[in-house]
This record gives structure tokens, C-alpha cells and sequence, in this order.
């Protein structure tokens, strides 16, 4: 029997996704340190804005509250904008804990 449920880009994609206003810098394998700044992130992944030197495939390392160093890798890039899927799904209470140290508006915060 499997080992659970494979998820699919497209079934990623319909995690709930949380707008966020951090900066953060990515460590690349080619182009060292590189400025991210992340907009929207599900524990799947998160999406940047800013135009980026990065192919798609190629993989970045950031560090997150409450998630420590983490790597992702680029699922699509368009005007202005990218999508990234991490190597791991982050775990729903660190997940939580992340949103609340990057969203101090409760305001802004979706409902639980």
C-alpha cells in the first residue's frame, strides 16, 4: 500500500494561500544570495514578486520564522512574478506559528 496521498502541482495550488510582506534572502547554488521578496505562501510553497534570474527547476534555500532553512524550487515565473514549491510540506503547527510572526495584523490574518 502506498505512503499517502501524492499530491499534484495542480492539488497544491488549491492550499489555502495567506498575502504576506516578507523579504527574505534565497542562498543559490549559482548566483549566491539572491533578494526574494514573498507575497502569498500555503505550506506548500510561496510566490515572489520581483523579476528573478532563475529558470524553472532551479532550487533556492531560505530561512523562515519558525521554519528554520527550507528549500524550494521554481514552478513557474511570469511578469513580474513567480511561483516556488518547497521540498517539503511545512508542518500545520509551525506552518500557524510562521503566519502569526508574519502577519501581526490579526486583521489581515484568514480565519482558522
Amino acid at each position: 500500500m502506498g505512503a499517502g496521498a501524492q499530491l499534484t502541482v495542480t492539488d497544491m495550488r488549491r492550499a489555502a494561500r495567506h498575502p504576506v510582506d516578507h523579504k527574505v534572502i534565497g542562498e543559490h547554488r549559482r548566483l549566491g544570495d539572491v533578494h526574494l521578496h514573498i507575497v502569498n505562501i500555503s505550506a506548500h510553497g510561496f510566490m515572489v514578486e520581483g523579476e528573478l534570474e532563475l529558470s524553472r527547476g532551479e532550487r533556492v534555500v531560505i530561512r523562515l520564522p519558525e521554519v528554520g532553512r527550507i528549500e524550494a524550487h521554481l514552478i513557474w515565473a511570469a511578469e513580474g512574478r513567480a511561483g516556488f514549491q518547497f521540498e517539503r510540506i511545512v508542518r500545520f503547527d509551525d506552518f500557524m506559528r510562521m503566519i502569526d510572526a508574519l502577519q501581526p495584523n490579526p486583521r489581515l490574518r484568514r480565519s482558522r
